[in-house]
């Protein structure tokens, strides 16, 4: 999709927003929410149709927006993870009713610790006695809330109840049920998603650490599950930032078939200094090659990230 102007980017971009809040407004109050379950599918259906536009420029945004700050963390944690999930959904060859279970599961799985999530990723010591209940809890509450709120998908349900349960971990995926393969898959995503995004006691990890954290045991779904995550996504994800082999900076704009090759603009100069035109740079084709990974948080340049895209639009 090409960016036509600057106002079609900040619509874009005011749409994501518009629909973080709007999901905001039902996860912090779910007991005010008149349908919570159709609000739900609603939201899913609107993520759907940003990601059907251009999946490429959705997980740029979203990224951007998850790794630069950890405000309002809860629910656009839920928002990436439930991204995530409708991603990795045809390589794991999953029905769309499993689909639907587990995107809705991804949004709703913190419901009954949306406040507290946000506390947390705002505070700079450990959770206190009462935030540990909360965190130990909330999978059990948030799927009686969501039943008590109109959920009547049993996998769901049972998702969210079991979106902690490690002991899913190791099991090959002959052995789970189909409600357990997608409890693995948003496991996997959930602690992804986690990894990569800030709070203020830490900084976000960098795309490759994020993506070596999730790597299970060979053999087990959870293995299965996360190379598939990243081999959709990319090892670098479109939003994040590379360190290139000519000591250059870039960000990923687009993703490759290799997903260690991604599309980038290339935003510094190797002494560190700002190259005031980024330019587009293909490292599936030439060099300079990808070196590894760097953390959002260790950019402190701002950039034009309308502009940026507009790059990538060009390789079209």
């Amino acid at each position: 999709m090409k960016l036509r102007d600057e106002n079609a980017f900040e619509d874009l971009l005011s749409q994501w927003s518009d629909l973080e809040a709007g999901l905001g407004v039902v996860l912090n109050k779910p007991q005010s929410a008149q349908q919570f379950a159709h609000r739900i599918v609603q939201y899913d259906r609107w993520m759907q149709g940003l990601m059907l536009r251009d999946a490429d420029t959705g997980l740029y945004l979203l990224f951007q927006l998850a790794t630069n700050s950890h405000q309002g963390y809860s629910t656009s944690h839920a928002l990436v993870c439930a991204v995530l999930c409708h991603l990795v959904v045809n390589q794991l060859q999953l029905t769309l009713k499993e689909r639907n279970s587990l995107v809705h599961a991804a949004l709703t799985m913190n419901v009954a610790m949306t406040a507290v999530q946000d506390q947390l990723a705002d505070q700079d010591g450990k959770p206190t006695a009462e935030q540990q209940d909360v965190i130990r809890l909330h999978p059990v509450k948030g799927t009686m809330l969501l039943a008590n709120m109109g959920v009547t998908d049993e996998d769901w349900l049972e998702i969210v109840a079991a979106h902690h349960d490690d002991k899913l971990f190791n099991q090959p995926q002959q052995v789970l049920t189909s409600s357990q393969r997608l409890t693995v898959v948003l496991n996997i995503v959930d602690r992804y998603a986690a990894i990569i995004s800030p709070r203020r006691s830490r900084a976000g990890r960098s795309a490759i650490e994020s993506a070596q954290s999730i790597l299970g045991t060979p053999g087990t779904w959870a293995h299965t599950v996360a190379k598939t995550l990243i081999r959709t996504i990319g090892l670098c994800p479109p939003g994040t930032y590379v360190k290139l082999d000519s000591d250059e900076t870039g960000i990923v704009v687009k993703r490759s078939l290799q997903p260690n090759q991604p599309l980038i603009a290339i935003l510094t100069k190797p002494d560190g200094s700002v190259d005031t035109y980024p330019r587009l740079h293909n490292t599936s084709e030439t060099y300079p090659r990808i070196r590894t990974a760097v953390s959002t948080s260790s950019m402190r340049m701002q950039f034009n990230h309308f502009y940026i895209l507009q790059l990538g639009a060009q390789a079209l």
